[in-house]
This record gives structure tokens, C-alpha cells and sequence, in this order.
């Protein structure tokens, strides 16, 4: 029987893009080649599945990679014969067996017109040779265990069972590159995850207070973007000192205004390094009203500031759900480890939520911020965390 293992990889969205779908498709398999380079694999990109050859390849750590990669819907082992019905129904049966479910259904879409069987009559011919060897068999038209999948195509026969959920979404890359702003906490890794899969490709910028904080907050950034390189192999991390800032802010604000100070400064810094950079966009890890910063009138004070749009993928999930998937995509033990950022070195009492655009901008015109703000973006530190590739 000539027959050769492969894996077809479905697309979601991409199916709506019209003119622009055979762009997306390549970027994907790029994405995907780059996921699994180190593997010795030949690829077939076309407008309908990407088709990933196998040989003797680990299939179980290539389809962990697969399902981390933005932009497939699902993929499934195949498994490709030539187009006859006795080695179809062979590998049919060999497939049902492989997986012995109590129940099964055939799946024929017959995409060669000129194949003499119609989809119907491969159906009970497969169904019934497969009824036959297993005496135990039943079929289940509405609800089977196994859905066998049999498709026709000019060049052969492709038989494959379950298919493997992918993370869906646009490939990585596809809509541009944006910073994101990363405290360390549990929101804004989630938030970055959401934008890849998006088919954003990030770059993070981390604001530091030594020696206020400790060296270990800048480790635990580190390891989590590590996590990250899962889903983008090479992450900037942009690391700004904002010490002498933040104690110029708390010293005019006070407590009750200091966040929102600060993060109109985090603000502009960012704006700055992001269109250095050609990050279209910024981005954070905000949920609306979780904290006195996140209120619908702290945004519309804060945002002004930047001279990007802000996007907040997070921005209507509840903290249970956030929590449910840092710990899905592996971040929240890493999150929670006890080092505070630099939001939490001075005494918050109070804190605004309603802040007057008046009382901000009195605030700011009491200090030199601009000064400070461009000795921030000149002493900037940039770090590329990458993905260990002795691991892979």
C-alpha cells in the first residue's frame, strides 16, 4: 500500500480574507516552520490546509508546538493513500482499530469529481468494511466517538480521525507590532498571550524603581516572557529606570494622585520608545474598574497622554477569568512570586478615582517632567528574551 503520515492544519478566520488569504496563509506557514525548524520536515502550503510531512518525527512534541501557534484552527494526524477503495477501506479499518471507539461515523467529501464512487457510496462501503471486522462496531450518525474523515482530492486519498483544537486567531505578525506595557502581575502576561494570538506581535516595556525593587522582579519579567516565547519565539523587553520620576511624582502628587501621574508619564515614555521602535500601538494589561487607575475617568485622563492608541484586551474579563488563564497558559505561579514592581514602593492612601484634569495638569506644571522623561527614554535598557533553543 502506498501511504505517507502527515498533518493537515485547518484554518479559522483566515477563511474570510478574501484576496489577502493566500498572504495570511504564507505568513502562517512561516510561523509554523519557524515553530518546528528543528525538526527535518517538507511542508505543502496551499489555499486550503497547510500539509506537514512526516517521517519519524516525535508527532507528540510536534503537535504541543502546533497548538501554541496563532492562526490554526485545529490540525489532525492523516494519514494519505492512493485512491483506491481497497486501500482506503484498509486504512479505514486500521485507523478504528488503532482507536477502538465504541461508536464511529465516515465522513466522505469527494473533491476529485471525477473519482467514480460518489461520497455517499464511500461512506457505506468504508462503514460497512469496518462493521465487518469489528463485530463489536456501531455506527452513530449524530453523536460518534470517532468521526472518521475520508477526502478525495486529485493526488490521493487523505483518511484521519480526531482533530487537535489550535489556538485559532490570526497568525503572529499579521496586524503589526505593538508595546506592551508589563508590570510583572497576573494581568498583562495574559494580556500580551491575547495579543499574539491576535496575530499582534508584541514588545514589552517593563518600568523599574532600584533600588527600591529588587533584582529578582526583573527575573521573574524574564520568566515570563520565557513562557511567552511559546507563542512568539523572540520577545523585546524594553527596562526603564524610573526611579528619580516616580519619587519627583510622589513628592508633588501625594498619595491620592501619584498612580495616575505616573501612569500618564508611563504613558508618554512608552510613546516614545514604541515609535522609535515602529510599534503601531500600545497596550496594557487593564481591566475596567479593578483598580482606582482602571475607572473609566482615570482612562480617559490617562490615555490623552500617549500619542498612540491604547488597547486593553483584557479590558471587560472579570480577575477570575484572567486567573483561569495565566494559570491555562502557564504564567500565574510565576506572577504571583512576591517581588513588587515599582507601583508598590510608596504608600497608597486614598487613591482617586475620579481625577480632575485640572489638578493633573496643576501637578504637572510644578516639576520639570519632560527633562525627566527624556533621561528615562536615554537610559533604557533592551533585552531580547528568546525562545532556549537546547530545549527544543
Amino acid at each position: 500500500m502506498n501511504s505517507n503520515k502527515m498533518i493537515i492544519v485547518f484554518y479559522g478566520e483566515l477563511s474570510t480574507k478574501g484576496k489577502n488569504i493566500m498572504d495570511f496563509i504564507r505568513l502562517l506557514g512561516k510561523n509554523i516552520k519557524e515553530s518546528l525548524k528543528d525538526f527535518n520536515l517538507t511542508y505543502d502550503i496551499k489555499k486550503d490546509h497547510i500539509y506537514i510531512h512526516l517521517q519519524n518525527e516525535n508527532v507528540t512534541e510536534i503537535t504541543q508546538r502546533l497548538k501554541k501557534v496563532p492562526g490554526i484552527l485545529s490540525f489532525s494526524i492523516a494519514t494519505k493513500v492512493d485512491k483506491d477503495m481497497d486501500e482506503i477501506k484498509k486504512e479505514a479499518d486500521r485507523q478504528y482499530k488503532e482507536i477502538s471507539p465504541s461508536t464511529f461515523k465516515i465522513d466522505c467529501k469527494r473533491v476529485d469529481k471525477e473519482f467514480p464512487l460518489h461520497s455517499d457510496d464511500i461512506n457505506r462501503q468504508v462503514g460497512g468494511h469496518i462493521l465487518k471486522n469489528n463485530p463489536d462496531s456501531k455506527v452513530d450518525v449524530h453523536h460518534p466517538e470517532l468521526l472518521l474523515h475520508i477526502t478525495i482530492r486529485e493526488e490521493g486519498c487523505y483518511i484521519y480521525g480526531y482533530k487537535i483544537k489550535g489556538l485559532g486567531g490570526y497568525p503572529l505578525g499579521v496586524q503589526g507590532k505593538c508595546l506592551s506595557l508589563l508590570s510583572g502581575g497576573i494581568d498583562s502576561p495574559v494580556s500580551l498571550y491575547l495579543l499574539m494570538k491576535r496575530g499582534i506581535k508584541v514588545e514589552a516595556i517593563h518600568f523599574m524603581a532600584p533600588p527600591y525593587t529588587s533584582n529578582m522582579v526583573i527575573d521573574k519579567i524574564k520568566d515570563l516572557l520565557s513562557v511567552l516565547n511559546d507563542y512568539q519565539s523572540s520577545i523585546r523587553l524594553y527596562l526603564v529606570n524610573f526611579t528619580e520620576l516616580e519619587k519627583k511624582i510622589y513628592k508633588v502628587a501625594g498619595p491620592s494622585y501619584l498612580v495616575t501621574i505616573m501612569r500618564r508619564m508611563m504613558m508618554r515614555i512608552s510613546s516614545i520608545i514604541a515609535k522609535r521602535n515602529n510599534d503601531l500601538i500600545l497596550a496594557t494589561g487593564e481591566s475596567i474598574g479593578q483598580v482606582a487607575s482602571q475607572t473609566l475617568s482615570s482612562i480617559s485622563v490617562i490615555d490623552p497622554t500617549s500619542s498612540l492608541a491604547v488597547i486593553r484586551p483584557l479590558a471587560t474579563y472579570d480577575k477570575t477569568d484572567i486567573i483561569s488563564l495565566a494559570q491555562q497558559i502557564g504564567t500565574y505561579e510565576i506572577s504571583i512570586r512576591p517581588y513588587e514592581d515599582c507601583c508598590t514602593i510608596f504608600p497608597i492612601k486614598d487613591p482617586v478615582t475620579h481625577p480632575d484634569i485640572k489638578t493633573v495638569l496643576k501637578i504637572e506644571e510644578s516639576f520639570p517632567y519632560e527633562e525627566m522623561i527624556k533621561q528615562c527614554v536615554d537610559s533604557v535598557a533592551v533585552l531580547d528574551i528568546k525562545r532556549d533553543e537546547e530545549e527544543l
